[in-house]
């Protein structure tokens, strides 16, 4: 197959006060290049496509790039991964040859062997004493994390907390006076807007790439958790494997995001990429380094949006003929919602004045706080429209923080989980359950052999009836007692 190549050629032409000067090839005396000077007179027409340049009118990205480059990083995260032993683990054909017996003492199958597999992403410095944030995805299950300085220098890097339900993860190194980028506001991104994405794509590290925001507060029900706040800010700015955990910037070279992921069918980038915003992002830095834990303050209610597909599938019969607001379909008896007084029909149109055009939006507005802040809901109820302050809660009912003995304990049971149906509920002849869905290779629910389908029906000796019931209790899983869709009932205690 024959190759083709394209070559482009310029034609310089220097624009001069009246006139321009032109490059010309003459033919003659051994084919010297004269230049020509000659006068253009310009009619009104050619003039009126172009507009001056004015400097000040125009995005520089030129600060913002070199500024922030110097505080972003590389992340190399190790996992020791146990290898199979399925199809001869230990096998020796050398020894096979000569007829010497592989026993199973012999070749040591009881002792478990690893390997190192290694993986890549990116950071931002966010204090000059080596605090380092990043995604979740990037160092999970990670037995040593180590980071990568722009100037090359790298360390070791310590994991101070995670947060699987916004993908976030701090890190600490030990080192001083690094650079850093300081926070911006997500908030006050408008589309259009210029921003710069920083990161490490395919192990290129410091590499920059510029787009605009093209849209705000975008949920994809990408991240795996039964609890995942989304609001993504999505850019045109080309992120590829490698920029997770890597910083989205504006003009002004402030911290604005984190970028976590990719739409694509490819695997690569496309045109779409997307960042956690700086409002959650600090809120979740903070508590880390604070507390260990996120704080996370819970509204107490099940809604849904309230848009055209709404509208047309039970607006009607709601009484509810405009679009906007969540609609609260289901209050938790005792949460925060529940004692402030907001009701099942109710229709939050805006949280401190912010108004809630989608999900995402709500999640992002009461993700900004803690258990004991103070929101005020308008609501619309019955056709009025009423203010409503709101006390929020944690995932236990209260209103203290939590700390770090308190358990996540969706989080450490490690899988995903459904409320068990009435149906199922009858077929076992149980009041109620939370049924095992998937299991994470890291959790307590694989260390137990817990199999998927599982029906938990007690914690602790506590009953569970639903996931809400789950998401309440915070202490220390010591048993979990249930029953298989088979009928066969199963205890699991857990030894330290």
């Amino acid at each position: 197959m024959k190759k083709a190549f394209l070559f482009l050629g310029m034609v310089a032409v220097s624009a001069a006060a009246g006139g321009v000067t032109a490059w010309t090839l003459s033919s003659t005396e051994g084919d010297r290049v004269q230049y020509v000077d000659r006068e253009v007179e310009r009619t009104p027409a050619l003039g009126t496509h172009f507009t001056s340049y004015q400097a000040e009118q125009y995005p520089d990205l030129t600060y913002a790039a070199e500024n922030a480059v110097q505080a972003v990083v590389n992340i190399e995260a190790v996992q020791q991964v146990e290898m199979s032993r399925r199809g001869g683990y230990g096998y020796d054909p050398f020894l096979e040859f000569f007829g010497i017996p592989q026993e199973r003492g012999y070749r040591g199958d009881d002792e478990p062997r690893y390997q190192e597999r290694r993986a890549g992403g990116s950071g931002v410095i966010i204090s000059e004493d080596g605090y380092v944030v990043t995604n979740n995805h990037v160092v999970d299950g990670a037995t040593k994390l180590r980071v990568k300085l722009n100037d090359g220098r790298k360390f070791d890097a310590k994991l101070i907390g995670k947060d699987s339900a916004t993908d976030l993860a701090l890190l600490k190194i030990e080192a001083t006076e690094l650079p850093t980028l300081p926070f911006g506001s997500s908030d006050a991104l408008r589309l259009g807007e210029w921003v710069l994405a920083i990161g490490s794509p395919f192990d290129l590290q410091s590499t920059i790439t510029a787009g605009i925001v093209s849209a705000k507060a975008r949920q994809l029900g990408v991240i795996p958790n039964d609890f995942s706040i989304e609001s993504f800010i999505q850019t045109d700015a080309a992120v590829n494997p490698g920029n997770s955990g890597g910083a989205l910037v504006n003009t002004h070279g402030e911290l604005v995001g984190i970028n976590t992921l990719i739409k694509s069918q490819t695997g690569s980038y496309v045109g779409y990429s997307f960042a956690i915003p700086e409002s959650i992002v600090r809120k979740v830095v903070v508590d880390l380094k604070e507390y260990g834990v996120v704080q996370r303050a819970l509204l107490g209610i099940q809604f849904r949006a309230v848009d055209q597909d709404f509208l047309d599938s039970e607006g009607k019969e709601l009484g509810i003929d405009q679009i906007g607001g969540a609609y609260v379909a289901m209050v938790v008896e005792g949460g925060a919602a529940s004692e402030a007084g907001v009701r099942k029909g109710d229709v939050i149109l805006a949280i401190d004045g912010v108004k809630i055009a989608e999900a995402s939006t709500l999640q992002e507005q009461i993700a900004k706080h803690r258990p004991n802040d103070k929101v005020e809901l308008t609501v619309k109820r019955d056709g009025k429209v009423k203010q409503i302050e709101v006390t929020l809660r944690n995932k236990a009912g209260k209103t203290e923080l939590v700390t770090r003995e308190d358990v996540d304990v969706v989080e450490a049971l490690g899988g995903k989980f459904a409320d068990a149906g009435d149906k199922l509920c009858r077929q076992l002849d149980i009041r109620g359950g939370v049924q095992v869905v998937g299991i994470k290779a890291d959790g307590i629910l694989a260390r137990a052999r817990v199999k998927q389908g599982f029906v938990i029906t007690h914690i602790n000796d506590r009953p569970v009836r639903s996931l809400a019931d789950m998401q309440r209790m915070t202490d220390k899983i010591r048993s979990i007692d249930g029953v298989y869709p088979n009928g066969r009932a199963a205890s699991y205690t857990l030894v330290e």
